[in-house]
């Protein structure tokens, strides 16, 4: 089992520079391109110690943020990385970041944001959520990363029409994106149980919320939901992935959803002790959290065992 950070750091000294579409149009097009130049390269080498840092932390795995290029696919001010100034150094980074990730082993991920939604019943949103995907497959491509995992959306009224959607638009999906998108239950409208036909029927990997699944039953067992969505990454030969988080007011009172700063070892699952998988830990406290679990798996399982 490996465990994952999930883009951000706590203590290390490693962040990520932003910026709006406010600022940029009050800009003409070559000071847009420049500011976004200086981000995108900053961007790069915060990833490249960010891979190091995780390497060094032990810690296998690393989710990375969304607006890694903040504004890409923006319809005012969005740009293609041959445009900046900085193109070829900020593709150099990123391909030292493949490079050190796959030598070390370490798993790569994006997790786009909740706006995208490829079931949605809009046209327009639909067409916004393939531009992001396509986007975050461009840089999953340069820096090897493996999984771009998205929620199904929302219901709509009616979540079968709505995963009939989204099985239309996936089939019709560029490559490179439908090769790494996988799908994750939710802690409020889809189970494991709702997606899994769609996983099975579209060959799509489902990935597994051990959180989510709590919030939201369905009848499986915690045991059953690993499995079942295990056999899932099985036709691309890629390990599973699952998230895992605790509740920050524990299970017995208040609201279950929200994440707390570290994880409750005895929130992780028994049954995931002998399997290989990667494991992001969705926690406020980043890579302490990530640590401080590492550090209690060696007492559980010989609880366990």
């Amino acid at each position: 089992m490996r465990f994952g950070l999930c883009c951000l750091f706590k203590q290390k000294n490693i962040s990520f520079r932003t910026t709006t579409a406010k600022v940029l149009l009050a800009m003409n097009r070559s000071q847009q391109l420049l500011k976004l130049s200086r981000i995108c390269h900053d961007n790069a080498c915060s990833l490249l110690d960010a891979v190091h840092a995780c390497h060094e932390l032990g810690i296998g795995a690393f989710r990375i943020m969304s607006p890694l290029f903040p504004r890409m696919t923006h319809p005012e001010v969005g740009y293609e990385l041959d445009e900046l100034p900085d193109h070829a150094t900020i593709r150099q980074l990123l391909g030292s970041v493949r490079t050190f990730a796959g030598q070390q082993g370490l798993r790569l991920s994006f997790h786009p944001d909740q706006f995208v939604v490829l079931s949605s019943p809009h046209p327009a949103v639909v067409a916004s959520s393939i531009r992001e995907l396509e986007y975050q497959a461009y840089l999953a491509e340069e820096v090897g990363a493996d999984v771009i995992n998205i929620h199904a959306g929302g219901v709509y009224g009616d979540k079968q029409a709505a995963l009939k959607r989204f099985h239309q638009v996936f089939i019709d999906l560029p490559e490179v994106v439908r090769t790494r998108l996988t799908l994750e239950n939710d802690d409020q409208s889809y189970t494991v149980r709702d997606l899994l036909p769609t996983c099975t029927q579209l060959s799509l990997p489902l990935v597994y919320d051990v959180h989510h699944h709590r919030c939201n039953p369905d009848g499986l067992s915690i045991e059953e939901a690993t499995q079942l969505a295990a056999e899932t990454w099985q036709p691309s030969s890629r390990e599973q992935y699952c998230h895992l988080s605790s509740p920050r007011a524990g299970w017995a009172t208040g609201d279950p959803k929200p994440h707390a700063d570290y994880i409750d070892p005895a929130d992780l699952p028994a049954c995931w002790m002998e399997r290989d998988m990667t494991v992001d830990i969705e926690a406020k406290a980043k890579e302490l959290a990530v640590v401080a679990l590492m550090e209690a798996v060696p007492a559980l399982c010989l609880r366990n065992g």
